[in-house]
């Protein structure tokens, strides 16, 4: 029953994942900018990721030839499993942090130390540590249910690629 929900309306589903990608991006600005929370590196490439899904995934929901959606969800199933792979090692390296190193320098020891041309970039890489764990849910950090959301939209995308196969 739940498959069949799944897999019987593909641009229908598309576009709710596209919706559920745009959501996920929107708490994770309202975490950093209302929060305080600053993202570090596999953060900012874990948004990355977000957006890639969300455009394809919304791409794959637009009417057009009838293959047309199979090739952008078969994307965005690789986009998915890119930021499935991104969340969990994030996860790993925080249940097992490094004994010094971290992922990412601070906003004022980028400008301070770099020329503007060589700090902007660094900017949007994100400045927080990638070990840390500032906020959790049910037990879990962002990582773990940035994880947890990816391997589910992989999840659906497979199904939608599979049943549309079989049938």
């Amino acid at each position: 029953m739940f498959l069949n929900a799944i897999t019987g309306a593909p641009r229908r589903t598309l576009a709710l994942l596209s919706a559920i990608c745009v959501a996920m991006l929107a708490f994770g600005l309202y975490l950093q900018y209302a929060q305080g929370l600053e993202p570090c590196p596999m953060c900012i490439v874990q948004r990355y990721a977000l957006i890639g899904v969300a455009v394809v995934a919304g791409l794959a929901s637009l009417k057009g030839q009838s293959g047309w959606w199979k090739s952008w969800s078969l994307l965005a199933l690789l986009l998915a499993g890119f930021g499935a792979f991104t969340a969990a090692r994030q996860s790993w390296l925080q249940w097992n942090p490094p004994a010094v190193a971290t992922c990412g320098r601070d906003f004022y020891g980028m400008i301070e130390n770099y020329s503007l041309s060589r700090a902007i970039p660094m900017i949007f890489r994100g400045s927080g540590d990638c070990t840390a764990v500032d906020w959790t849910f049910l037990g879990g950090s962002i990582a773990n249910w940035s994880f947890v959301w990816f391997v589910m939209f992989a999840l659906v995308l497979l199904a939608l690629l599979l049943r549309r196969r079989l049938s």
